[in-house]
């Protein structure tokens, strides 16, 4: 007499005459699961067998049937065996493992569309040879790809850290701290390629030192700012400065000087000089670049480049 392996099992002859009862391979069959899984499946004790063939078979009635179906569903919806148990076991309901499911999909959706726009990125360069990026930029768009969005956060964290520790809080210059720091730039949810690229920059300038560096310097001179440059019209100088570095116009020449008048009037010497000393300060292509960049990263429409303009500005003033 065969020895059944499980309290409340069937009889052998009970399991073999029942035509609801299936053998693991037909079960296999029937649902598509294989039989290796099916059986770790019973091995661990979400799917319990409902009895044993003569030969020590495992066998399966209609409940079983409906269990491997709503196990198998479990499953392709990502839920660990561990969370199929607490289901099965009726401990939570299913509907409130499916929306703590959903969140971590939406999660991984988005870590998907951000590895999706570097690829991207990495396959506009150019040739096969990545010729088009540096190794940096490799390096920066594969810790991209894989970081979370704390962790980006965080390096943008540390950057602000290292360029404003120990500004007062009520010091002038640290209006340009307060700034960067409310408006912590990170990629939306479904970034576009521009805006990864822009996120690669922006994060090579903050993982650069000098920039927080030079950010720094901008800060501290913020309470040292001249009654010429409070004064001064930044419009005129776009329009006026502007428009003479764009035509080429040597801004210690006669022509540059005219122009300058357009802006400050006959500010005596020693006051342009200072202002020009001052708009130095404060004027950085790269620090200009990372206001540029949060905005793409934004969805804004990047406002006109005026470092340019203004660095035009500073060499005729120190001309006067």
């Amino acid at each position: 007499m065969l020895d059944l392996p499980a309290a409340g099992t069937r009889k052998v002859a009970h399991v073999i005459g029942n035509e609801h009862l299936l053998t693991i391979g037909q079960l296999a069959r029937r649902s598509g699961v294989p039989v290796r899984t099916i059986r770790f499946w019973s091995d661990e004790g979400i799917l319990p067998e409902s009895g044993r063939t003569a030969a020590g078979y495992r066998c399966y009635d209609a409940a079983a049937v409906a269990r491997l179906d709503l196990v198998r569903t479990l499953r392709d919806l990502g839920l660990g065996l561990d969370d199929v148990r607490t289901v099965l076991a009726r401990r939570v309901g299913i509907a409130e493992v499916a929306a703590t499911h959903v969140r971590a999909i939406d999660e991984q959706i988005r870590a998907l569309r951000v590895q999706r726009a570097v690829c991207t990125l990495i396959a506009r360069s150019g040739g096969g040879d990545l010729d088009g990026l540096s190794e940096r930029e490799l390096t920066l768009m594969n810790d991209l790809a894989r970081m979370t969005a704390p962790e980006r956060q965080r390096l943008l964290d540390d950057f602000a850290a290292t360029a404003f520790a120990g500004i007062p809080d009520d010091a002038p210059g640290a209006g340009l701290g307060r700034l960067m720091r409310a408006l912590p730039p990170e990629l939306p949810d479904e970034p576009t390629t521009e805006q990864v690229e822009a996120w690669v920059e922006l994060a090579g300038l903050a993982a650069d030192p000098a920039f927080a560096a030079r950010v720094r310097e901008m800060a501290m001179a913020g309470s040292q700012r001249t009654p010429e440059q409070q004064a001064m019209d930044p419009t005129l100088v776009l329009e006026h400065a502007g428009a003479a570095e764009r035509a080429g116009i040597d801004p210690t020449g006669p022509e540059g000087q005219l122009v300058l008048s357009r802006i400050v009037g006959d500010l005596p010497a020693e006051q342009a000089h200072e202002l020009g000393r001052t708009i130095r300060t404060f004027t950085d292509r790269r620090v200009e670049r990372y206001w540029w960049l949060l905005r793409i990263l934004q969805g804004q429409k990047p406002y006109p480049l005026g470092s340019a303009a203004f660095e035009w500005f500073a060499d005729a003033l120190a001309a006067r």
